[in-house]
């Protein structure tokens, strides 16, 4: 799945913009000189036995406890590298676009990023952000929205 593929398909307005390979969600929002809580990042969770795209500010951790209640699952846990890479075989490593539902997985979304007019991720690689309005991101995505994460 190729994100700007997927959003030009469905005739959604977005930016990008190209930056210096980063590693985390708060690498980006460095290189293009954004605050952290505009930039969000993406983590998989194991939820008891399926997975879990969630989506946060880069300033945020998830919240295990909080995530479990939000999910309504026994058990929350991170996914682990190599399952990442058999999820996301499209992605470059670690870089997963918050698009859960075209992998068939739920994708759940801070409470905090939906109070956002735009949402700012990577898309499938760590040297390229794509920019959209929030409204169009949850149409297209349909995620749930709870809170399910504190800051740093």
């Amino acid at each position: 799945m190729n994100v700007q593929e997927l959003l030009r398909e469905n005739h959604v307005r977005f930016r990008t913009a190209q930056h210096r390979t980063t590693a985390t969600a708060q690498q980006v929002a460095d290189a293009l000189h954004l605050p952290g809580d505009n930039v969000a990042k993406t983590v998989v969770l194991k939820a008891d036995d399926r997975y879990v795209v969630a989506v946060l500010q880069a300033t945020h951790l998830v919240d295990m406890p909080m995530a479990r209640r939000a999910l309504a699952v026994d058990s929350v846990k991170l996914a682990l590298e190599h399952e990442l890479s058999v999820l996301f075989p499209d992605c470059e490593l670690g870089a997963i676009p918050p698009f859960g539902s075209r992998y068939g997985l739920k994708t759940l979304v801070d409470v905090s990023l939906a109070e956002d007019e735009y949402l700012v991720f990577e898309g499938n690689s760590h040297h390229e952000a794509v920019c959209m309005k929030f409204a169009d991101f949850a149409e297209l995505e349909a995620p749930v929205i709870a809170a399910f994460s504190r800051h740093l």
